[in-house]
């Protein structure tokens, strides 16, 4: 896909120009790559080709689009794993800051950690409910999983692991 008024970029190309601009602080120019990439980002987030959905999806995250969080859920609901997962890797960014994203799709995120078919998505929406608020809810089926010996080890070393880090925020 090239696109964006940025020559012969690739969306994955422009999201990592993103992720390095957001990273020094320069906002104007982030928010110029953003203007430029944002119908590119949408369209791709539509394709056929999972792969194109995964580029799209992460890239949220990278160019910090806190405007697009309808469009991650809906990643969050997409029938490939690798789109769910790189939707999760963005909302993981976007809410080291903003503890809301996280409580917003708080039940969807439930669900992925325990039902999804696929054990990575499982184990990045853990790390994902790590920067939300400490709910109990939240608390009590990331111990339970960290407890089940029918997960696997990195599926349980990883819930407990969060639901340490939550009980920990929850009393301070």
């Amino acid at each position: 896909m090239a696109g964006g008024g940025s020559g012969n970029l690739s969306l994955a190309d422009a999201a990592g120009e993103a992720d390095a601009l957001a990273q020094e602080g320069k906002e104007r120019e982030l928010s110029q790559l953003r203007a430029q990439w944002d119908e590119d980002l949408e369209m791709a987030a539509r394709a056929a080709d999972f792969r194109e959905r995964a580029v799209a999806y992460r890239a949220i995250g990278q160019f910090r689009f806190r405007t697009k969080k309808e469009l991650l859920r809906r990643g969050l609901d997409d029938e490939s794993p690798a789109v769910r997962g790189s939707a999760l890797l963005s909302l993981e960014r976007l809410s080291r800051d903003h503890p809301g994203d996280v409580n917003d799709l708080r039940p969807l995120l439930h669900e992925l950690v325990t039902h999804d078919g696929n054990e990575a998505v499982r184990r990045l929406a853990v790390v994902a409910l790590r920067n939300g608020s400490p709910r109990p809810d939240t608390i009590q089926i990331l111990a339970s999983l960290g407890q089940d010996d029918e997960q696997s080890r990195e599926l349980r070393d990883a819930a407990a692991k969060v639901a340490q880090v939550l009980r920990r925020k929850g009393t301070k």
